[in-house]
């Protein structure tokens, strides 16, 4: 009584954590902005060193919301923080999310794992368990010709 394989493509992406990300990154640069228009005694130069560093806070809360997993017919293309790979469905042996893991492992057909931070637990455990799931469910379709055996 397993449930349906999602359509394809489908994007899995810790939803919660961006929306918390996005939220956290804009009210702090908007607080520093604030702060640097409202103090009378900065400098012009101090003034823009605030609003800097609230820019440079969000780029760096907006790259720790990139991660994604996206599954299209052709195979999986994981974005992590900096890195892009594409796999075909082929390479993809194993979805693995044990316990106590901050996100999916991808168990590679050369011998490697690749992490997957587009499924992660952090506050949407359900969703994240949920998603990996269905992650393995397709790669085991998609890959049973194969990988039958193992």
């Amino acid at each position: 009584m397993s449930a349906p394989l999602p359509s394809l493509p489908v994007t899995f992406r810790p939803t919660r954590t961006r929306a918390v990300l996005y939220a956290v990154g804009i009210a702090q640069l908007a607080a520093l902005t604030a702060i640097a228009l409202l103090l009378p005694k900065l400098t012009g130069g101090e003034r823009i060193s605030f609003i800097l560093t609230g820019v440079l806070v969000l780029a760096v809360l907006l790259l720790l919301s990139r991660p994604k997993v996206v599954a299209r017919q052709e195979g999986v293309t994981v974005v992590n923080l900096t890195t892009k790979r594409e796999l075909a469905w082929a390479q993809v042996l194993r979805v693995n999310l044990r316990a106590g893991d901050p996100w999916v492992h991808l168990d590679l057909a050369d011998g490697t794992s690749l992490p997957a931070m587009g499924i992660q637990p952090g506050i949407a455990k359900d969703q994240a368990i949920r998603d990996a799931r269905a992650l393995r469910a397709l790669c085991e379709e998609r890959g049973a010709g194969d990988h039958a055996a193992r």
